[in-house]
C-alpha cells in the first residue's frame, strides 16, 4: 500500500475503504459511529493488534473534537491539577496515558509565539483548546500506521440502516453484523463481526435493532432515581448545538454572514433571544461583559491566540462560538446557538434532518445577529471546519438513546448529596474507567417537565465507569459505548464530557479486545470475576485509571496493583474524605488483617470472649477480622495475649502472615518485597496482595 498522508486534518483518499455495492466485509471488531468514543475504542483495539472496521458518517475521526467543531475539552477540576508535594499532575491520574498523549500532541502542534503552552487557545472555560484541524491532525497520526498495515479499515460517509441478529434457543440474541448505506446513494454494504460497538452519537443501533433502551427523561420507576417524576417524558432531552468557528478581524475587515431564510419570523430564529454580552448578577447588581472582553463570549471557547498573555485578545484570534443559555437583565433567559426547539432521539430520520437544518440555520442567525449588533469584526473560518461557512459538519450532540445495560448509573451513584463528607462518588467494583465533571450539566430543551437538580443534587463527585454499564441486558455480541451506555438522562450529563467519553471508548475497546482474544461474550467477561479482574489489571497495566487516587499516576511502577486492589475494595484510601492513597505510608496490623479477610473472603466470627486483651468486642473496629484470622490459625499475637492492632506491620511480619494464609502463593507474593524489619508501605501491601488475588483467581 502506498504511504498515507493527510492535509488540513483530512486523510489522503487511499486511507479509506470504499466497499462496493452489495459487498460484505468481515473483521474482528466493528466500531459504528464517528464519536470521540468510536475513535478511542478503535485506537485501543488497534494498539492491541486486533483488526478493526470503523464505519462513520464523515471522513474526519474524533467526533466532538473535529466534525462537531468543539476541540475545547470540558475538563473537571481534577484534570487541571498541578503537581504538588503530595499529588501528581491531573493528566497522570485523571485520564489515560493515551489521552494524555493526545493532549500533549495538540500542544506541540499549536505553539503560541513559538512556545509550548498548556492551553494553546487560551479559553477561559476550558484548560486546553486547539483548532479542529490541529485535533484532527493529532488524532490521525496515531491511525496512519494501522491504515497502512491494513489492520484498520476506515469507511467514511456511511450510515447504519439495519442490524443483523441471530436467535439461538437457550441463548441471548446476538448481533452478528450491520448493514450500511453510502450517504447520498443507494449503495449498501454489510460488515460482519463477532463484536460490534455502538458508538454512534444518537444510539442508532439500539433503535434499528429494537433493543431495550431509554430516551430522554425517565420516570422514577424506570431508574429508581428519587428526583424523577412519576411519569417519563421522553421528549425532555438535552439541547444540541451547531458550533461555528470565527476569527476576530481588524476593524472593517469582517465578512458579513447573511441572515438565513426565516430570520426574525421563524420562532427558532428569533433575534430577540440572542445576546453578544455575558451578564452576571452579583450582590443584586448586574455586571456586563462585552463580547471581546477577557471573560466575554469570544474568549469563552477561544481555540487560537496570537499573544502569550492568555487574557489578551488580539486581531487574528479564533474562537468556537458555543453559547448556551444565560440570564439577561432585560430579556430574561437569553440564548446563543444552542438549539432547544425539539429533540433528535425518538423521531423519524426525516424529522431529525428538519431539526438539524433548523439548528444549523440558528447558528448562522446567531453570527448574523452578532455582526449586526455591535460585533461586526468577525469572519467565519470554513477552512477549520471543512465547510464553506465555518459551521461544523455535524451538530454537537449531548444525549443519545441509551441502552438498558446490566448496570444503570443513577443520580444516587454520582451526586454529592448521596456521599456526605466523601471525596468520591460510588466506587463500582467492576470499574473500567474514571471521570469527573464538577456538576451534572443539563442543557434542557424547551419541553415542559425537566427536572432541575440544585445544590448538592447537581454537584457530581469523581465517579467511576462500571463494566456492566457497557453490556446490554438482553443482547450478546454488542458493546455499548459513547453516550449509549447505561446512564440515565441525569447522569449522562456528566458522562458525556470529552475526557469521559474518551475513557468510555477505551473501556469498550478493551472489553472488545478481551472478547476477541478469549472468544467469550461481553456479558461473561463482566460477570465472571477472574475474567473481570484480568480485564481490569490489563487496562491498568496499559495506563488506564479505574479508581480515583490523586497521588499515584499511571507512570507509577505499582499503578496496576494499587488500582486493581482499590477497585476490588480490598485496599483503598486511609481516609474517604480525600483522594490520597499515600503509597509510602505505613500500614497497621489491624488494617492488614482486615484486608486479608476481605481478600480470602472468609466468613467472619465474633466470639464473646476475645483472644487478645487489646482487641475487645465493641471497642475495636477490626475485632471480628482479627478474630476470624485467629480462628483460621493465620495470625498470632505479639506476646502477653496482645495483638498490637495499631502497631505498624513489618515486611517480615507480612511474610509470616502470607505463608500462613496462602503458602502456595508465598514466593510469588513476596518476590518484590525485601524480607526485613522495615515497616511495610501501602504500595508494598497492594503489590503483595495483588499477587495473592491473582493466584487465588488463577489469573
Amino acid at each position: 500500500m502506498s504511504p498515507i498522508s493527510q492535509s488540513n486534518g483530512i486523510f489522503s483518499p487511499n486511507a479509506f475503504t470504499q466497499p462496493s455495492d452489495g459487498s460484505t466485509l468481515t473483521c474482528s471488531i466493528l466500531v459504528v459511529g464517528g464519536s470521540t468514543a468510536a475513535y478511542s475504542a478503535a485506537l485501543t483495539a488497534l494498539s492491541m493488534n486486533v483488526d478493526v472496521c470503523l464505519v462513520q458518517s464523515h471522513a474526519m475521526v474524533g467526533g466532538q473534537f473535529t466534525a462537531q467543531g468543539l476541540p475545547a475539552s470540558d475538563d473537571g477540576d481534577l484534570l487541571k491539577q498541578s503537581q504538588s508535594f503530595s499529588t501528581v499532575e491531573g493528566e497522570k491520574f485523571a485520564i489515560s496515558k493515551s489521552q494524555r498523549w493526545f493532549r500533549a500532541r495538540q500542544r506541540q502542534l499549536q505553539p503560541v509565539e513559538g512556545r509550548l503552552q498548556q492551553n494553546p487557545g487560551g479559553a477561559w472555560v476550558c484548560p486546553i483548546t486547539t483548532t479542529p484541524v490541529v485535533s484532527a491532525i493529532a488524532l490521525n497520526e496515531r491511525l496512519i500506521p494501522y491504515l497502512e498495515s491494513g489492520l484498520l479499515r476506515l469507511v467514511p460517509n456511511s450510515e447504519p440502516v439495519e442490524v443483523f441478529l441471530t436467535n439461538t434457543p437457550g441463548e441471548q440474541q446476538r448481533v452478528t453484523g450491520v448493514k450500511f448505506q453510502r450517504t447520498g446513494t443507494a449503495f449498501h454494504f454489510t460488515v460482519n463481526a463477532p463484536i460490534t460497538l455502538e458508538a454512534t452519537d444518537f444510539g442508532d443501533l439500539l433503535e434499528l435493532a429494537q433493543l431495550p433502551s431509554r430516551v430522554g427523561q425517565e420516570a422514577r420507576n424506570d431508574t429508581g432515581e428519587a428526583i424523577l417524576p412519576d411519569h417519563a417524558i421522553p421528549q425532555c432531552q438535552q439541547s444540541f448545538t451547531f458550533n461555528i468557528v470565527v476569527e476576530h478581524t481588524a476593524p472593517g475587515q469582517g465578512k458579513r454572514v447573511p441572515a438565513p431564510a426565516g430570520y426574525g419570523h421563524d420562532y427558532w430564529l428569533n433575534p430577540y433571544e440572542f445576546t453578544g454580552d455575558y451578564w452576571l448578577k452579583r450582590s443584586n447588581a448586574w455586571q456586563r461583559r462585552h463580547f471581546f472582553e477577557p471573560y466575554g463570549i469570544f474568549r469563552y471557547r477561544r481555540i487560537f491566540r496570537r499573544s502569550l498573555s492568555p487574557k489578551t485578545i488580539s486581531i487574528g484570534d479564533i474562537a468556537v462560538i458555543n453559547w448556551g443559555t444565560s440570564p439577561h437583565p432585560e430579556k430574561g433567559e437569553c440564548c446563543g446557538n444552542d438549539f432547544r426547539f425539539g429533540h433528535l432521539i425518538g423521531v423519524s430520520r426525516a424529522e431529525r434532518q428538519v431539526l438539524i437544518q433548523r439548528a444549523r440555520d440558528r447558528a448562522q442567525a446567531y453570527i448574523h445577529y452578532l455582526q449586526t449588533h455591535g460585533v461586526p469584526d468577525l469572519k467565519t473560518r470554513g477552512d477549520l471546519t471543512w465547510s464553506a461557512d465555518g459551521i461544523a459538519l455535524e451538530p454537537y450532540i449531548r444525549e443519545a438513546r441509551r441502552g438498558i445495560a446490566l448496570t444503570t448509573i443513577r443520580h444516587e451513584d454520582v451526586a454529592e448529596s448521596f456521599f456526605p463528607n466523601q471525596a468520591r462518588a460510588r466506587c463500582f467494583d467492576d470499574s473500567v474507567g474514571v471521570g469527573q465533571y464538577h456538576y451534572l450539566d443539563l442543557h434542557g430543551n424547551l419541553v415542559a417537565g425537566h427536572i432541575t437538580p440544585k445544590g448538592k443534587d447537581v454537584t457530581a463527585l469523581p465517579f467511576s465507569l462500571p463494566a456492566k454499564s457497557l453490556v446490554p441486558m438482553t443482547t450478546d455480541g454488542l458493546i455499548l459505548s459513547a453516550k449509549s451506555i447505561g446512564t440515565t438522562h441525569i447522569t449522562n450529563a456528566a458522562y458525556r464530557m470529552h475526557p469521559v467519553e474518551w475513557a468510555i471508548g477505551e473501556a469498550s475497546g478493551f472489553l472488545a479486545v478481551f472478547c476477541a482474544w478469549t472468544g467469550e461474550s461481553p456479558r461473561r467477561i463482566v460477570e465472571t470475576l477472574p475474567l473481570l479482574r484480568k480485564l481490569q489489571g490489563f487496562m491498568a497495566r496499559n495506563g488506564i485509571p479505574i479508581f480515583w487516587f490523586d497521588d499515584v499516576g499511571h507512570d507509577d511502577p505499582d499503578f496496576e496493583p494499587i488500582q486493581v486492589m482499590a477497585a476490588t475494595g480490598i485496599i483503598r484510601s486511609e481516609n474517604a474524605n480525600d483522594l490520597h492513597f499515600r503509597p509510602y505510608a505505613n500500614v497497621s496490623r489491624a488494617v492488614v488483617s482486615t484486608a486479608l479477610v476481605s481478600l480470602l473472603e472468609l466468613e467472619k466470627v465474633s466470639p464473646a470472649s476475645p483472644s487478645f486483651s487489646d482487641v475487645l468486642p465493641g471497642a475495636h473496629w477490626a475485632y471480628s477480622n482479627i478474630e476470624t484470622l485467629k480462628a483460621q490459625g493465620i495470625i498470632a499475637g505479639v506476646g502477653g495475649k496482645r495483638f498490637a492492632p495499631n502497631d505498624m506491620i513489618t515486611r517480615k511480619q507480612l511474610s509470616f502472615l502470607i505463608k500462613a494464609a496462602m503458602p502456595q502463593a508465598y514466593t510469588q507474593a513476596i518476590a518484590n518485597i525485601p524480607i526485613d524489619n522495615q515497616k511495610l508501605t501501602r504500595r508494598e501491601l497492594s503489590r503483595a496482595f495483588y499477587e495473592l488475588m491473582k493466584f487465588k483467581l488463577d489469573i
